[in-house]
């Protein structure tokens, strides 16, 4: 892979110069006090940030946040955002009400040197996630306006065919930041030679958002534990009641099959956590797979599971884990997520945290982040990556 590095940026000298940075500042917000609830990711962009800074560069932060539909929605105002990365980096961030109106180009051009501005968020405008690329690249044209080159740091977008992703680059000198090139690094290792026994730890509540993942690592991975809401589609495919459990009924031969080919490579839990109720005070108890009551739901993996997932970690060299065991942000439901989380952080392996619900549980549960080898910041991203795929922002910094 031959991509230019922010190193590379530097060492020609930004000082003056406008530097527009894609950070990936999709933090998740309190739906009633929109305080930012895990400041993980703008934590994460920080050191490309700070570089940019002490160069002396006038620095352009662009972001999404949420879904909103191609037009401005309070809601997802990236304004907390500007005055927590305010606080991080110690100094005032310049925040544009706008993306590419009258308040961004005044914020821009009143940076002096060493100075941070963040613009609106990107996604109230229409031309960022169009398909029409006319429209995409029309916006395009605004944003690269802002800068004489370009840094994509968010790698919890490259596998968006977004303006601000693939079409930004082409009009503006590129490199990839600091987030971007260790993450590469990282996946990479797991999909060159990943040194072995190589474990990988699947969870969430789909099948079907897993499974092209599943397909890709069976043939490459030496176990493959699967827990979460999704396990119940495979307890399924083994002819097991599960009860009120999550279940994609299409999904059940495609299960089976999986099963038929792992060759014993797939564990699944052997006992499960189930409530009267998806509710955080629901009666419940531990039950084995194969006496689930049909009238209640498994929300977490249960202590045997933990156990032999845990014996099966202890053994490994490398490590993916993406996906909660279980509903961790209810106390009743976290402890098989808390349980795989420690036995991953005492296994003496490569250990790879696939970014989403999974990072999100690492710092929900209270838990050393540096006890992993690496969180990565992007999910879907991580996951595309290990399938194979080609990812259009990393595409567009290697042209």
């Amino acid at each position: 892979m031959s991509i230019r590095t922010l190193d590379d940026l530097l060492a020609e000298g930004v000082s003056g110069r406008r530097v527009l940075v894609r950070a990936d500042l999709n933090v998740p917000l309190d739906k009633q006090s929109g305080a930012i609830t895990d400041d993980g990711r703008i934590r994460a962009v920080l050191p490309t940030l700070g570089a940019l800074v002490e160069a002396g560069a006038k620095v352009v932060v662009c972001s999404h946040l949420g879904r909103p539909k191609g037009a401005p929605d309070p809601q997802f105002s990236l304004g907390p955002v500007a005055g927590r990365l305010g606080e991080l980096l110690g100094a005032p961030v310049h925040f544009a009400t706008d993306t590419v109106g009258e308040s961004a180009r005044s914020t821009v051009a009143d940076l002096a040197d060493g100075q941070v501005a963040l613009l609106e968020n990107l996604r109230f405008n229409a031309g960022e996630t169009s398909k029409d690329e006319a429209e995409r690249g029309a916006f395009a044209d605004q944003l690269a306006a802002f800068g004489d080159a370009y840094v994509d740091d968010a790698f919890g977008a490259v596998h968006r065919k977004h303006a601000s992703v693939f079409d930004v680059p082409a009009r503006l000198p590129h490199v990839a930041g600091r987030l971007v090139l260790r993450e590469v690094e990282v996946l990479s290792k797991l999909t060159a030679d990943p040194e072995r026994p190589y474990v990988v730890v699947l969870g969430g509540s789909k099948v079907s958002d897993k499974l092209a993942v599943i397909e890709a690592l069976l043939p490459t991975v030496d176990r493959l534990l699967i827990g979460g809401g999704m396990c119940f589609t495979f307890l399924k495919a083994q002819g097991l009641e599960v009860g009120t459990s999550l279940l994609e009924k299409d999904m059940v031969e495609t299960c089976r099959n999986l099963l038929e080919r792992a060759n014993g490579k797939i564990l699944l839990p052997v006992d499960v956590v189930v409530a009267d109720a998806f509710a955080p005070d629901a009666a419940h108890d531990t039950v084995r797979v194969d006496g689930i009551p049909s009238h209640r739901l498994g929300l977490d993996v249960g202590p045997e599971t933990v156990a032999g997932f845990s014996a099966a970690l202890s053994q490994a060299k490398t490590i993916f884990w993406n996906g909660p065991m279980g509903v961790f942000e209810m106390p009743a439901f976290a402890a098989g997520t808390r349980g795989i989380a420690e036995a991953i952080t005492k296994a003496d392996a490569f250990s790879v945290v696939g970014g989403g619900d999974s990072a999100a549980a690492v710092r929900a549960l209270g838990l050393d982040e540096s006890s992993f080898g690496h969180i990565s910041t992007g999910g879907g991203a991580s996951l595309e990556y290990l399938e194979g795929k080609t990812l259009p922002g990393i595409a567009a910094l290697e042209n």
